[in-house]
């Protein structure tokens, strides 16, 4: 079984956090909203089919709204030609539900100011930037994860895409001017997992925000997925990256600080 070595470690020049249910617990308020939106999708397009938003969220964590309606309809036989308007409509009402309900989390605060310090700081999603901005607003991570330093699939890309698809990790690393060895990819599902692996970045499995009853088929599933290691906690994160990080020469880790990546 491969592991996330020193070796693999000490290159490393960013930290790429998928955003949502890994860095924020926003996967099941976001399914509350988008539930709706997905049931009244289907009701439009003659779709005798329903979901919960539990449901909704078991069957489609990883990937957009827009690809999971165009594989809904697919599977439905019925064709879709006003998909952009269900997508903002889903995006709206996803985005005002998320800024209301969530709240900073120290633990993820701490970590994060703690890899400030040696690693550029980045957001890789499949969520449109609007989300990621209601989001990151209302946890407190704005100035650790500024705007520039959030990559979309759904928004970042010239042709919108999703996780598993590694387009959006590969652009990150491009646009940050890395190499994907050089970026490790923390993540919490399944799809994303496969998008971060199939870049080639190093990637670690994280089970913070993951329902406990969940994380013992997460964890296999992510292991089969590719990750070099899995956490429960962003403490324990830090504890396993931290101090290669911090036996770095300080000329080398401060390439971050001076703005060296881009």
């Amino acid at each position: 079984m491969p592991r996330l070595t020193d070796a693999l470690i000490e290159p490393l020049e960013a930290l790429l956090c998928d955003a949502d249910g890994n860095l924020f617990p926003s996967e099941e308020p976001a399914f509350v909203a988008s539930a709706e939106v997905t049931n009244r999708f289907l009701a439009a397009h003659g779709v005798d089919l329903r979901f919960t938003a539990e449901e909704l969220r078991l069957a489609t964590t990883g990937k957009t709204f827009r690809t999971t309606a165009a594989e809904l309809a697919a599977a439905a036989g019925v064709p879709v030609t006003d998909l952009d308007s269900w997508v903002a409509q889903e995006k709206t009402a996803v985005t005002a539900h998320l800024g209301r309900v969530l709240r900073p989390d120290a633990e993820v605060t701490a970590a994060l100011t703690a890899f400030d310090a040696h690693l550029t700081l980045t957001a890789v999603s499949s969520s449109a930037l609007t989300r990621l901005a209601a989001c990151f607003t209302a946890t407190g991570l704005d100035e650790l994860v500024p705007p520039a330093d959030r990559y979309s699939a759904e928004d970042s890309l010239p042709t919108p895409t999703s996780k598993p698809d590694p387009a959006v990790y590969l652009y990150a690393c491009a646009d940050l001017g890395i190499e994907p060895a050089q970026g490790l990819a923390v993540e919490d599902s399944v799809p994303g997992a496969l998008s971060a692996v199939r870049a080639g970045c190093p990637t670690v499995g994280n089970l913070c925000f993951v329902a406990r009853a969940e994380r013992a088929e997460r964890e296999a599933q992510l292991r089969a997925a590719g990750v070099l290691a899995v956490v429960s906690s962003w403490t324990e994160l830090t504890e396993l990256v931290l101090p290669v990080l911090e036996r770095r020469p300080a000329s080398r880790s401060s390439l971050v600080r001076t703005g060296g990546l881009r």
